[in-house]
């Protein structure tokens, strides 16, 4: 003979359930060892044909073997990443939503996404809005991260919006690791600094095991691009970093952007 359970003990059942198994189920979708926001430079400075080498790297970068080995070998095996782009202090548009990332299916369709959406060009450059909008973005995930990672890159220094180092430094008090990509291909314009790396070096980047990877020649951008993203997945560091964040005073001006501007604008 089968008994039926009494209605008020199934309900109590039931909300047992939602309180315990849930909550948990939820925790393991929202838990991953990296959440990576890549922040990419798309101002006027980069020409279409740069923006698109760029585009490319990214995308091959999550086609990559290595990266996929990358990921199977953490902890959960799974990482989220967004794609958003920037420009001045009020342009930053997301490219591709946060994405959790586990199975080479899922990295393809990841890849094929950064490769698909149309190039766009805007004014201004800042870095400082884009690590800003880059840390909101990481607030506002509902992910569960061991590690928090931005990845910017760029071609030239901040001329807009707050001083960069506040905006490094804001993300460093969070646990927020910043790496950089400067790209440098060209000679230095009016709008350019010499050492663009330096300036990423000792402006950008800081946080636990923070580097740049530099690019100063078009055949090596996409070389560059894959290795920095197989460094962060596998929470490591060039073997030569160019970070040493010892408690001295930066070797570059942290303003130099800034300064560039308003000069070509008083003469």
């Amino acid at each position: 003979m089968v008994r039926s359970v009494p209605a008020h003990l199934a309900a109590g059942l039931a909300l047992l359930w939602t309180c315990l198994v849930m909550p948990q189920q939820a925790r393991a979708q929202t838990e991953v060892d990296l959440a990576l926001v890549i922040a990419v430079d798309i101002s006027f400075s980069m020409d279409t044909d740069e923006q698109a080498l760029q585009r490319e790297g990214f995308a091959q970068a999550f086609r990559s073997p290595q990266v996929h080995e990358a990921i199977r070998s953490g902890m959960l095996g799974k990482i989220a990443v967004t794609y958003m782009e920037w420009a001045g202090s009020p342009d930053q548009k997301v490219i591709v939503p946060w994405t959790i990332l586990d199975n080479p299916e899922g990295l393809m369709a990841f890849a094929d996404k950064i490769s698909s959406t149309p190039l766009r060009r805007a004014q201004r450059t800042s870095i400082s809005s884009a690590i800003d909008y880059s840390v909101r973005l990481l607030e506002e995930s509902g992910l569960e991260a061991a590690r928090q990672v931005i990845d910017v890159s760029g071609d030239g220094p901040n001329n807009q919006g707050r001083n960069v180092v506040e905006a490094r430094d804001s993300a460093l008090a969070k646990d927020i690791t910043i790496n950089g990509l400067p790209i440098m291909l060209r000679k230095p314009g009016y709008l350019d600094i010499p050492e663009l790396d330096v300036y990423y070096r000792d402006c950008v980047i800081g946080g636990q095991g923070a580097f740049t990877v530099p690019v100063r020649d078009r055949d090596q951008f996409i070389a560059a691009i894959k290795t920095k993203i197989l460094l962060e997945i596998a929470d490591l560091t060039p073997k030569q970093s160019l970070i040493n964040r010892i408690q001295t005073a930066p070797s570059t001006n942290c303003l130099a952007g800034e300064m560039q501007w308003r000069d070509r604008w008083s003469n």
